[in-house]
């Protein structure tokens, strides 16, 4: 068996509408996509990633891109995903497999969905918003569909205008979202 700290990791890019998008890789699945700026971009890989651009993951995985910004909507078990986190990650990151192109969830719902799964009376929104915001694979694992309470658009790591600009590429009523005021959505900050 291969030792997760050993085991060679590759990347590539592609340009896209929203700009440069870096692909990860382990050689065989999708381990991240992450755009450029994007908060925790890499941090789930425990190696530096080579370059690569002749891998046949990236290449399905540019192709699947391709129909998705061309307005399609591609399947994501089309491609073989195998973001790096722990088990409650995981959980939540395979719920977000599940939201379908055109609807967003809310946090609390996504954290509803996990206490029944586990027959727990409750589970925290905020490690749910944690999980998400965590998402190694953004746009595939599709983070941008979750939204906070009364359409509170805070917690993207793109970032909120490219959290806007995915929902509504996908047929989101934007409309009744709003933009939090700075700082809001920060429990660290001081009154």
């Amino acid at each position: 068996m291969i030792n997760i700290n050993e085991k060679p990791y590759y990347k590539t890019t592609v340009e896209s509408s929203i700009g440069k998008i870096t692909l990860g890789s382990d050689g065989e699945s999708l381990v991240g996509l992450w755009t450029d700026g994007q908060r925790y971009f890499g941090d789930n890989i425990p190696n530096e990633m080579l370059p690569d651009d002749n891998l046949n993951v990236f290449a399905i995985t540019k192709e699947w891109l391709n129909r998705y910004f061309d307005g399609k909507k591609p399947l994501i078990s089309e491609l073989p995903l195998a973001p790096i986190g722990g088990e409650f990650r995981q959980t939540v990151w395979k719920m977000l497999t599940e939201i379908p192109y055109g609807e967003v969830i809310t946090y609390g719902e996504l954290a509803k969905k996990i206490a029944e799964q586990r027959g727990i009376e409750k589970m925290s929104a905020r490690a749910v918003g944690g999980a998400v915001g965590h998402n190694p694979i953004s746009i595939i694992i599709p983070c941008h569909r979750v939204v906070g309470a009364n359409g509170n658009l805070t917690g993207f790591s793109g970032g909120i205008q490219m959290k806007l600009q995915l929902l509504q590429h996908e047929g989101v009523d934007v409309s009744r979202f709003y933009i939090p005021p700075k700082g809001t959505a920060d429990s660290t900050k001081r009154r």
